[in-house]
């Protein structure tokens, strides 16, 4: 989730709602300057017991951010407390139960996105070595009750922790046990962001079965294949979901922003500080009526601010977010850019793509989503047939698309190497997931302590 550094307090109000489309504009860029910026979390334990670290204690989360400023990263710091570091790799920062994120920075190629990946784990890993910590990548802690989680000491997770309750029966889950990876990737043009919201959007599903990575909760199978994925199903309706509406009929930036004025509040951050605005409506906010707030009018930081309370499927800021896939190990926090760049920056991949999804109709789309957190590649498509039977058709359009782009590295290999871990889970038809549930069922024989030796980076 986004870390806030500082207040805007000298920034003009915004004067009418036709500059909330502004930082989405602003986000047009021409195809030579489209970025890949990839973020992923990680779990960290205590590697003695498998404990997750608060963050105060002895070697805890606060010491391990501070030990990274040795690879010169910067502290960045809310209420006296260092909670994110920035870099020249981007940021690094907290989850609400001291997931570690590295947000990357916005790379050129998928070879960047690899080497800033090896170089963010070879550094934590180390700092671990030092203080028995260990990281795994997951999309759900695999044994932990929310009981025994921390909290980490950033403002805008205390509004959100009360508020979750409130709104779905899942989003403390969603805060405390989850881990994710995502990619932000660019746009030229409103027509050419539709177009990559819809396939992005269509084919979210893919993503989660390709990455399911989260079977198990307190110690057992939890029935889910990504149990991530069917968090979000219960975590607050009102910012969640597939956003029908992105595949009207006149979608574009204004429609997303009478979305997101939609969307309730969480906080206002003033003065280094969040102001608990939980459940508020932004419409008030633009008449100075916000009950957290009365007589102040918004910034187009607090415009900015609200733009990252919205969780769907895909995201909207100066960018687009691609949000569907659990947690990992190192090779699929590559494969996750090299899917959707390859699907969304080359055109022809880009119409290739659409033309498969396009046909599917609403009901079919969401009838997908609800399906794939248990069933995976076995979920059925739109139409008939199993999200299985195309996921080497989607994978070989990406492929493609990548090889048009002829991103090369030193030795002269292009990007498509980054898929290959896809490929052979969708030859197999078998997801992370289920080899996982093999190992539980047969070789570990209900160990599930055994996940910390054998699957951590």
């Amino acid at each position: 989730m986004s870390t806030r550094q500082a207040s805007e307090l000298d920034e003009p109000v915004i004067e009418s709602v036709a500059q909330l489309a502004e930082p989405m504009a602003a986000g047009e860029k021409p195809p030579e300057r489209w970025r890949i910026g990839t973020e992923h979390e990680k779990f960290v334990y205590c590697t003695d017991d498998h404990r997750a670290p608060s963050y105060d204690e002895p070697g805890g989360i606060r010491d391990m951010l501070m030990a990274l400023t040795e690879y010169g990263w910067e502290p960045v710091i809310e209420g006296g407390k260092v909670i994110a570091l920035s870099g020249t790799d981007g940021a690094v920062s907290l989850e609400p139960a001291g997931q570690l994120e590295l947000s990357g920075a916005p790379l050129e190629n998928l070879h960047q996105t690899c080497a800033e990946t090896g170089r963010h784990l070879d550094q934590v890993k180390a700092i671990g070595a030092r203080t028995g910590k260990g990281f795994l990548g997951l999309g759900m802690w695999p044994d932990k009750t929310r009981e025994e989680l921390p909290i980490m000491p950033k403002g805008r997770y205390a509004i959100m922790l009360r508020h979750m309750p409130r709104v779905g029966t899942m989003g403390l889950d969603m805060m405390l046990r989850t881990c994710t990876i995502q990619v932000n990737l660019d746009y030229s043009s409103e027509a050419d962001m539709v177009k990559k919201f819809r396939v992005g959007l269509a084919l979210q599903p893919l993503a989660t079965a390709l990455f399911a990575n989260s079977p198990f909760t307190e110690g057992k199978p939890n029935g889910m294949l990504s149990y991530r994925s069917h968090i979000w199903s219960d975590t607050d309706p009102a910012r969640t979901g597939m956003l029908p509406f992105v595949f009207e009929e006149g979608f574009g930036y204004e429609r997303y922003v009478d979305y997101m004025l939609d969307v309730p509040m969480y906080f206002v951050f003033r003065e280094g500080k969040y102001i608990d605005a939980a459940g508020q409506n932004f419409r008030d906010f633009l008449e100075g009526k916000l009950p957290a707030l009365p007589g102040e009018r918004p910034t187009l930081s607090d415009w900015t601010d609200h733009l990252s309370t919205a969780f769907p499927e895909v995201r909207l800021k100066s960018f687009l977010e691609m949000r569907g896939a659990d947690g990992g190990p190192w090779n699929r926090i590559c494969a996750l850019p090299a899917l959707w760049v390859g699907l969304l920056y080359d055109q022809t991949a880009l119409d290739a793509a659409w033309d498969l999804v396009k046909h599917w109709d609403m009901e079919g789309r969401e009838a997908l989503r609800s399906a794939v957190p248990r069933l995976a590649l076995d979920a059925p498509l739109p139409g008939g047939g199993k999200l299985g039977d195309i996921a080497g058709e989607v994978l070989e359009i990406a492929r493609g698309g990548l090889a048009a782009r002829a991103r090369l590295n030193s030795s002269g290999d292009n990007e498509t190497g980054c898929l290959d871990p896809l490929h052979e889970i969708a030859a197999s038809g078998r997801v992370p997931a289920q080899r996982l549930l093999d190992l539980y069922h047969g070789e570990w024989q209900g160990d599930l302590s055994r996940i910390y030796a054998e699957k951590s980076f």
